[in-house]
């Protein structure tokens, strides 16, 4: 009788059922290769996004290891997205994460804008379109639709960015009120939205026109105005005709 000979490939490899792909376990990983372990030895930075993040969160779930679910919420959410997300509840419903990794990535992401702003004193202003987008072209790359808002004081200056829904942009998920809500909270002057378009068709449709038409409306109800909504693909951009709104 032969013996069995199992490889790591046989016993320490798990499966992704919708790739079908074989990702290592992380505790399997070469130990130069392992988040801790490089920044340790390297520093903070030759690791990515998704290591460092790992780093922070520690461990997995039974159903995820910790640098697969790292790589997943990045891919998924985006990184000036998650960056800019301060409802933990919205992770846990949208990523599928638990509360408590939840907490600990908006902690994160609070304590390094609280750094960031205490060191730079930098502000962000955007006036234009063109400036929206250069600010949020990374959504062009996300897999799925994600309405942002970007709340602008009196000078055009960015005092909050918030992604306000995930999932498709339709008229019956996006309402006034959670576009305008953040508007009150921060006491923001002006409002510019954003989508993307996963298809890469910039072209508004007849949704987005109504959208646009309505949030226009709330804001003259409630003195804050909807300056622009553009629509972001991988190769550019496109305002939501201005005309279509009136």
């Amino acid at each position: 009788m032969k013996t069995a000979m199992y490889t790591l490939s046989d016993t320490d490899l798990l499966t992704d059922e919708n790739s079908k792909r074989y990702t290592l376990r992380l505790r399997d990983m070469p130990a130069e290769e392992k988040p801790r372990e490089k920044l340790l030895k390297y520093g903070p930075e030759v690791l990515d996004t998704s290591e460092l993040l790992a780093i922070i969160l520690n461990t997995g779930t039974k159903k995820e290891e910790v640098l697969a679910m790292t790589r997943r919420i990045l891919k998924e959410y985006g990184e000036k997205s998650i960056a800019h997300q301060t409802n933990a509840e919205k992770i846990v419903e949208e990523l599928d994460v638990s509360e408590a990794k939840a907490c600990q990535i908006v902690a994160t992401f609070e304590l390094g804008r609280r750094f960031f702003k205490e060191g730079t004193g930098r502000a962000i202003t955007i006036r234009t379109a063109a400036q929206a987008y250069e600010y949020l072209k990374d959504m062009g790359s996300l897999p799925k639709e994600h309405l942002r808002g970007l709340y602008l004081n009196s000078r055009y200056r960015l005092i909050h960015d918030e992604v306000i829904s995930i999932g498709s942009v339709t008229s019956n998920i996006v309402h006034p009120r959670e576009v305008f809500k953040p508007a009150l909270e921060y006491s923001a002057s002006a409002v510019i939205i954003a989508h993307n378009h996963p298809s890469g068709d910039s072209k508004a449709s007849s949704e987005d026109i109504l959208i646009t038409k309505q949030l226009v409306e709330a804001g003259n109800i409630v003195g804050i105005d909807l300056l622009d909504h553009i629509i972001i693909t991988k190769h550019g951009f496109a305002s939501v005709p201005a005309r279509y709104t009136e």
